[in-house]
C-alpha cells in the first residue's frame, strides 16, 4: 500500500468528514471507496465503448429487432413524484 498527500478544499474536507462519520468509517476509507467507484465507472464506460465499436452492424440490428414496440404495462411506467 502506498501513501499520497491529498490537497483538498476545506468544503470537501468537511463534507467528507461528515459523510464518513455518518457511515461510521474513516475519511481514508471514504476516499478509497470513492476513488474505486470512480475508476469502476470510467472503466465500465470504456469497456462498453470498445464493445460498441467492435459490434457488427448486422448483430446490432438483429438485437434491436427483438425489442418490442409495445407500451410497458401500467405498473412498469415511471411516474413523477
Amino acid at each position: 500500500m502506498s501513501s499520497y498527500a491529498l490537497r483538498l478544499p476545506e468544503s470537501l474536507k468537511q463534507a467528507s468528514k461528515r459523510i464518513a462519520a455518518a457511515d461510521d468509517t474513516t475519511m481514508n476509507q471514504f476516499f478509497v471507496v470513492a476513488i474505486a467507484e470512480k475508476i469502476s465507472a470510467m472503466e465500465t464506460a470504456d469497456f462498453f465503448e470498445r464493445r460498441s465499436a467492435a459490434a457488427s452492424k448486422s448483430k446490432t440490428d438483429k438485437a434491436w429487432a427483438k425489442v418490442s414496440s409495445k407500451q410497458p404495462v401500467p405498473d412498469d411506467r415511471w411516474t413523477k413524484a
